[in-house]
């Protein structure tokens, strides 16, 4: 697979390839671009418009072209890709309420539990169709709850708050207008009543500007009495709460009993008032409704779930069936209709209730299992990677959750990365990302950068979960960008035989805006000792030599008069020293005499033939000349230790400065690494700098 890329951020030009099925290494040093690759390769997969974003700033004030937006091209399309980065970790890992968002997706719903699932849901079809099929039991069952509502909250029967009390309990005005408002008579009674009484209440305030109508300006003083007594009389609020009691009942009329119906009826439109009998009669159908309500709903929702805990399922089936004989107030023949072909569905469960304990069971066995084995895999990397916290996967309203703990608290562990040391928390991440690979299986899976900022112990416990694990990476199209030489030493060189395909590693350059790569094998990765005595044996010029010569003693810890003498060479001295200790055990300098000149000369020549120590100070000490060889190296690494000896070590910025010495001394070099003549480390700009103090 070849991904080429232009004008993206940084990188005018990139060519990456990558090989499917295996783990694909880019290693490269910060600012070669690799953020930018694995953002370009995800934006062109999933979100092609937002790839301007990454418009190089020297072309942001230009007109849009073909030449200068950014592009990318697979030659093997991809539908998915899947990007492990800090974006990753910020929008799905450590929720409020569970470590990773749609954990029950990734860690319990696999192909096998969906398989199980089907088979549960096709022997309680019926119920389900039965629902489907008729619409009217879904209105029924919302009426119902309606009406439930109408009797408020209270455990004895009706609530004072509920609507039937402050509806019709000092009886029912619409119904019963009083005299003196019967003008008013099909105001009151109309289906608009409730704003018919908004609209003339409001306008009641406007009745002491003068003794005209505000409405319609007619005089009013004789009839002002009776046009605030419809105040006075009726209550909005009551009006609105008889109007839904009313309502309610109407469209649930059939559902009753007669005789329910007509009490009811009777009950709503009385003028006095409820009655004690009557609360006690409306407490009665309320404790029916909610029978009923309850019956419905739990017949409807019927499920796996619903289920999964009980051992005798054929039982909790008979339970859901509607005795509508004891339901007296809801003993009509249109529920009669419907409880009688709910209670059939419930009869054909009944028959296969043996099959459906079984297949539950094994659904069961199935969750813990799977659970079970991923708690175990997560659970063990984070104890031998040396982390306190654990997981657990628990059931939280018809889902599993993959909760945080620690092995000190028994409580779980909310909002996680609140708590999470920043190593951790992308540890924890890096893993959970696998298993969200490995459920949704993307075409391409991009880990940016993942484990340079961990400890030697935790990057092989992070590497080895993620690729040798029961569950991991293995044999899936990965793309791993990394600054960090170690996973590439392990995994190309002392562990390559552990990983199984091999994996394929490549260092990244970039210079003036172009990336190029070049493959990584198992022999590029030597010792610096190695490194020292093969770039000696090929560089083509003595001061080059020179250099990895004199790097090569400091590595073996061999400071001898070799290694003093090269030291003179680079600090340009004509006539060469020797550091000792003296009496006062002060380190101090004495010029070398002729024959230790003359045997560690004839030591350097061993290796540098044409060696002599005359000759090569001079030219350390022609400007002109080394200016030359500066240009003339293509090696970044190089040309900084060039740079460093025409210019005594000193750079006017400190930065620039301390990169120069810290290519020139070794202590913070890998015992192991890549040859920095064939793979170039050092960034342009250091060079760039460098090359502006020469001119």
């Amino acid at each position: 697979m070849k991904i080429n890329l232009t004008n993206c951020n940084s990188i005018d030009q990139a060519t990456v390839s990558i090989e499917p099925n295996r783990l694909n290494i880019k290693h490269g040093p910060n600012g070669t671009g690799k953020s930018t690759l694995a953002k370009a390769v995800l934006l062109s997969c999933d979100d092609k418009a937002s790839l301007k974003d990454l418009t190089p700033f020297k072309y942001r004030d230009l007109a849009p072209t073909p030449e200068n937006q950014p592009s990318v091209t697979v030659d093997i399309p991809l539908q998915s890709v899947a990007l492990f980065n800090e974006d990753y970790i910020n929008r799905f890992v450590f929720t409020q309420d569970e470590v990773l968002k749609n954990s029950f997706d990734i860690f319990i719903k696999t192909q096998q539990y969906d398989e199980k699932m089907s088979e549960i849901e096709g022997i309680i079809a019926d119920i389900r169709k039965t629902f489907r099929d008729h619409e009217k039991i879904d209105v029924v069952l919302i009426n119902l709850n309606e009406l439930f509502e109408c009797f408020g909250k209270s455990s004895t029967g009706l609530a004072k708050s509920s609507k039937f009390i402050k509806g019709i309990g000092d009886g029912n005005a619409i119904e019963n207008i009083p005299i003196e408002l019967a003008p008013f008579e099909k105001h009151i009674r109309s289906d608009s009543n409730l704003a018919w009484l908004k609209w003339q209440m409001s306008g009641n305030a406007f009745l002491e500007i003068s003794d005209d109508c505000p409405y319609c300006t007619s005089p009013t003083a004789e009839k002002k009495q009776t046009i605030l007594a419809v105040e006075k009389t009726y209550d909005a609020k009551a009006v609105e709460h008889l109007s839904k009691i009313q309502n309610i009942i109407e469209k649930l009329g059939e559902y009753f009993s007669d005789e329910t119906k007509n009490r009811l009826e009777k009950i709503v439109k009385n003028k006095d008032g409820l009655k004690k009998e009557e609360e006690a009669f409306l407490g009665e159908i309320k404790k029916q409704v909610e029978t009923l309500i309850t019956k419905l709903r739990d017949i409807k929702s019927i499920s796996y779930f619903s289920l999964k805990d009980s051992s005798e399922i054929k039982k909790e089936i008979e339970k859901l069936k509607i005795e509508l004989a004891l339901l007296s107030h809801l003993n009509s023949a249109p529920t009669k209709e419907i409880s009688d072909e709910i209670n059939l569905c419930l009869d054909n469960v009944i028959v296969k209730a043996g099959k459906l304990q079984g297949e539950i069971n094994k659904q069961n066995k199935l969750i813990h299992q799977t659970a079970e084995k991923h708690k175990e895999e997560i659970n063990g990397f984070l104890k031998y990677a040396g982390y306190k916290y654990y997981v657990d996967i628990a059931e939280e309203s018809d889902t599993y959750k993959m909760k945080l703990k620690h092995s000190e608290c028994d409580s779980e562990i909310a909002h996680g990365a609140t708590h999470l040391s920043y190593g951790e928390r992308n540890a924890f991440a890096l893993v959970l990302f696998m298993y969200d690979c490995l459920t949704k299986s993307p075409d391409l899976i991009i880990l940016d950068d993942p484990i340079s900022s961990f400890d030697k112990n935790k990057k092989y416990a992070i590497i080895e979960m993620l690729f040798r694990g029961k569950n991991c990476l293995k044999n899936r199209t990965v793309l791993m960008l990394t600054h960090d030489i170690e996973p590439v030493i392990d995994m190309i060189k002392n562990l390559a035989q552990n990983f199984q395909p091999r994996p394929l590693a490549h260092f990244l350059t970039g210079k003036g805006g172009i990336v190029t790569e070049k493959e990584i094998r198992r022999d590029d990765i030597l010792s610096f000792p190695q490194i020292c005595e093969h770039n000696i044996a090929s560089a083509k010029h003595d001061a080059i030599k020179a250099i990895y010569l004199r790097r090569h003693y400091e590595i073996i810890d061999d400071k001898g008069l070799e290694y003093q003498l090269l030291s003179n060479v680079f600090k340009k001295r004509q006539k060469p020293v020797v550091r000792t200790i003296g009496a006062d055990s002060n380190i101090v300098e004495v010029e070398m005499t002729p024959e230790e000149l003359a045997t560690s000369q004839a030591a350097v020549q061993k290796k540098i033939p044409n060696f002599d120590y005359q000759n090569i100070v001079a030219h350390m000490n022609d400007k002109v000349a080394m200016s030359k060889l500066f240009y003339e190296t293509n090696n970044n690494y190089e040309k900084l230790q060039i740079f460093r000896i025409i210019n005594n070590e000193n750079h006017e910025n400190s930065i620039i400065k301390k990169f120069v010495n810290e290519t020139y001394h070794i202590e913070n070099e890998y015992i192991m690494q890549l040859n920095p003549h064939e793979y170039d480390y050092v960034p342009d700009h250091i060079v760039v700098e460098c090359s502006k103090q020469l001119q």
